[in-house]
């Protein structure tokens, strides 16, 4: 599985970073950022968590 973040959706509001930090990070400019090439199994359901939680929507998975 594989996340991305559309920067232009992001509102910065960390809740990503919270549920799942082995698959977002928050990055200089105050974006959620994937540092992940591939999310890892084990970190599957929270980085699935942390897109349903998303309150823009901005985090997709495939």
């Amino acid at each position: 599985m594989k996340a991305s973040v559309d920067a232009s959706l992001c509102t910065g509001c960390t809740l990503c970073c919270d549920i799942a930090p082995d698959v977002f990070q928050m990055g200089d400019d105050g974006l959620a950022h994937v540092i992940v090439d591939v999310v890892p199994a084990e970190s599957e359901a929270a980085a699935q968590e942390a897109a349903d939680s998303c309150p823009v929507s901005c985090i997709t998975l495939g």
